[in-house]
């Protein structure tokens, strides 16, 4: 073979080569935007999911509306807010002596009352009876008998050692006690913690707003209750509400 077909096979053989490097690098180049197309896909999925866990765990911050509970007229010229917890034996005391002057107030007209249910005892003394009353008792708010629960709560409200609003079977058998409020819904309610995340959030809530024990008791603002040198009584309860219609 001449030097000219030597220069001309070697030409080939050389471009032959070029061609095949240039399609190695070519599939290399394909296949590396494939897995990073694969992993943008991957990257995005995985915010969907950790967006829907985020949301259905009430994780989600403003996703979880804390507002009181309200009961009563909300055009009634006065407002009692009221921080309780179902484990606190002063919010029962407290309960027992103003229910029905509240009651009667409310039923006129002259006032609402905000409840704040808090879980302090939980917090100083351990267990969840505060935190599951609570829950049940919203529960109960979606069943639109917030109210006679609350009631039958603190009727029966167990010492303040037992926890025995921890068991959801008792807070169950409770609800029987009020016509029209135990049934499929209230029980998985109950059972599922439907509203744990308001539970928790109102007791952080509590924590920040400066109040250092259950009860509290506002009246358009002002602590009117706690004052030992100036105890609140029915009677005073009802004169201030009168003075604001």
């Amino acid at each position: 073979m001449n030097q000219e077909g030597r220069q001309g096979r070697r030409s080939a053989t050389e471009r032959m080569r070029e061609q095949r490097d240039k399609e190695r690098a070519s599939g290399k180049r394909t296949r590396n935007l494939k897995a990073g197309g694969v992993v943008v896909a991957l990257l995005a999925v995985a915010g969907v999911v950790g967006a829907v866990i985020n949301q259905q765990s009430g994780e989600g911050g403003d996703t979880v509306d804390t507002k009181p509970i309200t009961v009563g007229t909300k055009s009634a010229p006065a407002k009692l807010t009221v921080y309780e917890d179902f484990r606190c034996p002063a919010c029962r005391q407290f309960e027992q002596e103003f229910r029905s002057t509240i009651r009667g107030l409310e039923k006129k007209g002259k006032l609402k009352a905000e409840y704040h249910l808090v879980t302090i005892i939980d917090d100083n003394m351990g267990g969840s009876g505060s935190h599951r009353a609570a829950n049940a008792a919203m529960c109960a708010k979606d069943e639109g008998r917030f109210r006679e629960f609350h009631d039958v709560l603190y009727r029966n409200q167990p010492g303040e050692q037992d926890d025995a609003f921890a068991s959801d079977k008792t807070l169950i058998k409770l609800a029987g006690k009020v016509k029209g409020l135990d049934g499929p819904r209230f029980r998985k309610c109950v059972t599922k913690g439907t509203h744990d995340a308001w539970v928790q959030k109102t007791g952080a809530a509590f924590k920040k707003s400066g109040h250092q024990a259950t009860p509290t008791v506002l009246l358009d603002g002002e602590n009117v209750y706690g004052n030992r040198t100036e105890p609140l009584t029915t009677q005073g309860l009802k004169k201030m509400v009168e003075a604001k219609s």
